[in-house]
């Protein structure tokens, strides 16, 4: 879905840090004028003038390497030099790209990819399967990429082929493999196969159109002009300012940005997640039925509208929404008489408050908090909000000094759910253990029929509710009005739908 936003600076840094909602200025009507040729209306009724170039932010002094550059700008920049062997849909499916086949042993152990033939890097040199096998190896032991490629125990290559072998069944490793590659060796400038290479110049640096790209459509525009941008402020003015047309932000996030201008802005679906965690060592959190009654009572599309500005996707499961994986068939509307009637039938007493950890350095989530202690406590249920800098709050976690906490993390896109809910997982804070749920975690990890699986472990997580979903974050990408047409994006790959774009430039 793409809005027109105008973003107002004072309002946002008043009213948007504050409280996490938009505020827009009522608009004065004006009589129609014309527009000269290169111009757009902006929606305070301005009038400015399209750039002469598409420019991004970047940071010249930072790697563009996809594996080790930063989060950001950089990423994007880098999403346009290097493609995976799969790329994510929005659905977060994964579409074959420079991986044309691939087979899967019978137990999900062990995968061949079979690479695009033709596919060369933008130096002409072919993709090789040796190139594959150094990005992938290279990527197992990286910051950004190492917990999710850590069940991956060797990479071999073959004749215009790669294999994969896992410590354990894993049918949804596709998902996993939309890791950049990099020609090996260029990892300092890298060379990639997607649709645009890396040029420097007297003039600066800048993307040019790959006249060899694989795909063998156009670009949408010959060259990508790319600005200096060393820190979070300087994009931000250089995007305000019109000297670049597109950057990324975290809307809801710790450090929630602010901008002017005639904007548009497409909110992304992402695999943040966040949930109340239970602690189930103690009482009343032990008994199912009590926590069943939490998870009947949140009412997850007020917290995304009213406190998340509707930056998310409201959930009942540890799946996205947007995932064909989602079991919709197992949701149920919020009822604060079925709140009353599951309460009833818990043991819950009320005879203590129960404590509600969450983090304070971010003002969405610490709202949240106190918005669901509210709620509850309108239901007869006491809980007190405990707020706490990052590093008490990880820290009372890894105690269990809680009853609940507000959590966030990121899923990786097959919906491994491990960490948070098998016995010891990593981020299995409440101490659940329960053989059931060990079970339905590793048939679905080797299932055939993900779907099916999926739904029969969300079909247990909503009985025994040993983590409570409230939702999955959006990410936003932001964009001058008037230039950028019929761009799809997701939150990996803002130029997702990059073929299908219109760019509008002035002409000189």
């Amino acid at each position: 879905m793409k809005k027109r936003l105008v973003l107002i600076l004072c309002a946002l840094a008043c009213v948007g840090l504050l409280s996490g909602c938009w505020q827009v200025e009522p608009l004065e009507e004006e009589s129609p004028e014309l527009l000269q040729p290169g111009e757009i209306r902006e929606e305070d009724g301005k009038r400015s003038l399209l750039p002469e170039q598409l420019a991004l932010p970047y940071a010249p002094d930072q790697s563009l390497d996809p594996v080790t550059c930063p989060d950001g700008m950089q990423q994007v920049v880098s999403s346009l030099i290097c493609e995976g062997l799969f790329r994510l849909g929005p659905d977060f499916e994964p579409q074959p790209w420079l991986c044309a086949d691939y087979t899967a042993s019978e137990d999900f152990t062990s995968y061949t990819f079979v690479l695009r033939e033709g596919v060369t890097f933008s130096d002409g040199s072919p993709l090789t399967a040796a190139d594959v096998r150094s990005a992938l190896n290279r990527a197992r032991t990286s910051e950004r990429y190492q917990a999710r490629l850590s069940g991956i125990t060797a990479v071999s290559a073959g004749e215009g082929s790669v294999t994969v072998i896992l410590s354990s069944p894993n049918s949804g490793l596709p998902a996993l493999l939309d890791i950049p590659i990099v020609k090996a060796g260029s990892e300092a400038l890298p060379i990639g196969t997607g649709p645009y290479l890396l040029s420097q110049t007297e003039a600066g640096a800048c993307l040019v159109a790959n006249q060899t790209w694989w795909q063998g459509t156009r670009q949408p525009t010959d060259r990508i002009a790319l600005v200096e941008a060393a820190d979070l402020d300087t994009m931000l003015y250089r995007f305000t300012s019109r000297d670049v047309q597109l950057i990324t932000a975290d809307l809801t996030g710790t450090s929630p940005i602010s901008v002017t201008g005639d904007i548009s802005y497409t909110d992304t679906d992402t695999t943040v997640f966040q949930y109340i965690g239970c602690n189930v060592t103690r009482q009343p959190l032990d008994d199912p039925a009590f926590r069943r009654a939490l998870w009947i009572g949140t009412n997850r599309n007020r917290i995304v509208s009213a406190f998340l500005s509707g930056h998310g996707d409201a959930t009942q499961f540890p799946v996205s929404p947007a995932s064909p994986l989602y079991p919709s068939g197992l949701e149920r509307s919020y009822s604060r008489d079925d709140l009353t009637a599951a309460l009833n039938l818990s043991s819950y007493t009320g005879s203590r408050t129960l404590t509600l950890l969450v983090n304070e350095e971010n003002s969405f989530k610490t709202s949240v908090a106190n918005e669901l202690a509210e709620s509850f406590a309108d239901a007869g249920i006491a809980i007190s909000v405990r707020v706490l800098p990052w590093e008490e709050y990880t820290a009372a976690l890894a105690a269990g000094n809680f009853d609940l906490y507000y959590g966030e993390v990121r899923l990786s896109a097959d919906w491994d759910l491990s960490a948070l809910l098998s016995t010891g997982g990593a981020l299995n804070y409440g101490g659940w253990s329960n053989e059931t749920t060990d079970r339905l975690l590793a048939a679905y990890a080797g299932a055939g029929d993900r779907a099916a699986a999926m739904e029969t472990l969300c079909r247990h997580l909503q009985e025994q509710a040993p983590i409570i979903p409230v939702c999955f974050k959006s990410t936003s990408v932001l964009t001058q009005s008037g230039v950028l047409e019929n761009l799809v994006s997701t939150a990996s790959q803002p130029f997702y739908g990059l073929t299908d774009c219109t760019v509008h430039l002035r002409e000189t």
